[in-house]
C-alpha cells in the first residue's frame, strides 16, 4: 500500500513551517491521500545533513512510498543538490510530487505505454531541470546581495556594529600590544597568549596603528 509523508524545510527560526505544511495537508487532503506525517527541519538548504530529513529518508521511506514537498528548493538550493537527492529517490523507488511545480504528470498512473511512459518522463525531468536552475540562481542572487551590503558596510566604517562580534575591545588590545612596543613579548606569542587568529590580531594591530598615529597628529596640531 502507497504511503504518502511530507517534508518541508525554512532555513530560519524565523522562517514559519505553517505555510508549507498547511500546503501538504491541503494538497493530501483534496486528493484523498492518507497523509501519515510530515517532517520538518529548521536549517540552511545547503546542509543536507538535517536530523528529520535523514531519518526520513534512510529509516521511513520505502519503495512504493511517495514523499510530498511544497516547494523543490525545500528539498535542497543548489541544481546539483536537488538532482542527486531525485536522482536517490527514483533509484530507490519513491515517487516525489513537489507543489509548486505546475505539471500533474507526476500523478498520472502509468497506462504500459512505453514511448508515453518516456514522454512524461522527460517533460518531467525539463520541468525540474528548470526549477532547480531557478533555486540556485535565487541563492546567489540572495549571497551577492549580502556581499555588497557587507561591503558597503565596510566603506561606510559600520561593519563592526553589525559583522562577527570582536574579540577584544580595542582599549584592551592596545594594553597587551604595547608590550609588543616594549619589547617584552613578541607578536606570535601575544597572538597565542591572547587566542587570537592571525588574521584578527594583524588587523587589530593596523586599527591600533592607525588610530594611534591619529593621536600622534592631533597633537601635533595642538
Amino acid at each position: 500500500m502507497e504511503r504518502f509523508y511530507g517534508y518541508h524545510r525554512t532555513s530560519t527560526k524565523e522562517q514559519h513551517l505553517d505555510r508549507g505544511i498547511k500546503g501538504i495537508e491541503d494538497f493530501c487532503k483534496e486528493r484523498g491521500y492518507k497523509l501519515e506525517k510530515i517532517f520538518t527541519d529548521q536549517s540552511s538548504g545547503k546542509n543536507m545533513e538535517r536530523p528529520r530529513y535523514t531519518v526520513l529518508k534512510e529509516d521511513i521511506l520505502r519503495r512504493g512510498d511517495t514523499l510530498v514537498l511544497y516547494e523543490l528548493d525545500r528539498l535542497a538550493r543548489s541544481k546539483r543538490a536537488i538532482a542527486e537527492e531525485l536522482a536517490y529517490f527514483d533509484k530507490a523507488g519513491i515517487r516525489v510530487m513537489i507543489l509548486n511545480i505546475p505539471t500533474t504528470l507526476m500523478e498520472m498512473p502509468c497506462t504500459g505505454d512505453s514511448v508515453y511512459s518516456l514522454m512524461m518522463e522527460t517533460v518531467n525531468k525539463i520541468i525540474i531541470e528548470i526549477y532547480s536552475m531557478q533555486a540556485q540562481a535565487e541563492v546567489e542572487q540572495k549571497e551577492k546581495r549580502q556581499r555588497e551590503g557587507i561591503d558597503a558596510m565596510k566603506v561606510r566604517g559600520d561593519w563592526d556594529k553589525y559583522g562577527r562580534p570582536r574579540k577584544m575591545e580595542q582599549d584592551a588590545f592596545k594594553k597587551e600590544y604595547c608590550r609588543v612596543e616594549r619589547g617584552e613579548i613578541g607578536s606570535l606569542a601575544l597572538m597565542r597568549e591572547l587566542g587570537l587568529q592571525r588574521d584578527t590580531y594583524f588587523r587589530y594591530v593596523r586599527e591600533y596603528k592607525h588610530s594611534h598615529g591619529e593621536s600622534k597628529e592631533d597633537a601635533r596640531k595642538e
